[in-house]
């Protein structure tokens, strides 16, 4: 699951504006999920103009025994995340995901089957494909809306967690490229491997550096601060923190920069002055110095070059100017 460089840029551009990036992970994920719903929707309309129902035997051989499927794919097909069975088995053995997946689903079969034996309700799903209409019955709308719910929902979780993590490094370089800090200062090659779990580093003119923790999530959750003592970072960025949050940061002597505020951005300013690292204040027009700053380090569409390590090898260090800034904004 990949986050292109258009929609990391959006992103990073509502950052800075003092905004709420999340309508730009929910549109992906509500694209991913229709995309999806009108795929299965498909299969599922063809197998009964086949005169095939979606019964056990006939789900299990279409959908779960397959071969044209991923692990992950099965699993959802079952009703399970893969997430789930990680998590439950400690592996993601292929084998390990089949059988976890069978069992699911024999046991969803069965209670669908008890419900549905016990309760007068009534479900039916009507699909129109290619101008016939195609009828589910409620054990066959119990399984598909199972299934879209499944899918929605890890969807939901991939996406969250991919576009935070595909976002950290951008962020982090933008700041500092805006602030006219040394590329010395950012430079995130030859970190020594326990060093490596903070999500972005800061170095002083002496070579000190300062572990940064970057956290995009909604004001009030906890972890946006526990992350920062359980690395030892000095620095936290976040899109939201709350007022507990700040004086726990404030006590332990951690700084902090909060972004979905007015000119929240601008903190950054005082974390570089307070850590004793090159920089200039920015006073030049927002939104032309990010577009100069984004187009520099990301395309609108590179699947691989959005991995933060790949911008760092290829844009940050690969250039041709002589300059010790990432880019002049003046």
């Amino acid at each position: 699951m990949t986050v292109t460089g258009a929609v990391i840029k959006n992103i990073i551009r509502k950052l800075f504006a003092g905004k709420d990036y999340r309508s730009e992970v929910l549109a992906l994920i509500n694209a991913e999920f229709l995309q999806f719903a009108v795929d299965f929707f498909k299969r599922v309309a063809c197998a009964k103009l086949d005169n095939e129902s979606v019964t056990v035997d006939w789900y299990k051989k279409e959908f779960l025994n397959s071969d044209i499927y991923r692990p992950e794919e099965i699993a959802i097909h079952s009703g399970l995340n893969k997430k789930t069975i990680t998590n439950t088995y400690n592996s993601a053995r292929k084998e390990i995901v089949l059988d976890a997946s069978y069992e699911h689903y024999d046991t969803l079969y069965s209670a669908i089957n008890s419900l549905t034996e016990q309760d007068d309700l009534d479900i039916a799903l009507t699909i129109k494909f290619r101008d016939v209409s195609v009828d589910l019955n409620i054990n066959e709308s119990l399984i598909v809306i199972n299934t879209l719910a499944v899918k929605r929902s890890a969807l939901r979780g991939g996406f969250w967690s991919t576009s935070g993590k595909q976002v950290e490094k951008p962020l982090m370089i933008t700041l500092c490229a805006l602030f006219q800090v040394p590329k010395k200062c950012f430079d995130q090659r030859n970190l020594p491997e326990t060093e490596r779990e903070s999500d972005f580093y800061l170095f002083d003119v002496a070579g000190k550096d300062y572990p940064c923790e970057v956290k995009l999530m909604g004001k009030g959750n906890p972890e946006s601060a526990d992350a920062a003592f359980a690395r030892n970072s000095k620095v936290i960025v976040a899109n939201k923190l709350s007022d507990a949050n700040k004086e726990q940061l404030n006590n332990s002597g951690i700084l902090w920069v909060e972004l979905q505020t007015e000119n929240g951005y601008r903190r950054f300013e005082q974390v570089l002055k307070t850590l004793s690292i090159p920089y200039k204040s920015f006073t030049g027009n927002l939104d032309e110095a990010l577009e100069k700053i984004l187009s520099l380090i990301l395309s609108d569409d590179i699947p691989d070059s959005v991995t933060p390590e790949v911008i760092l090898k290829e844009i940050l260090f690969n250039t041709n100017s002589n300059s010790d800034l990432l880019i002049e904004i003046e």
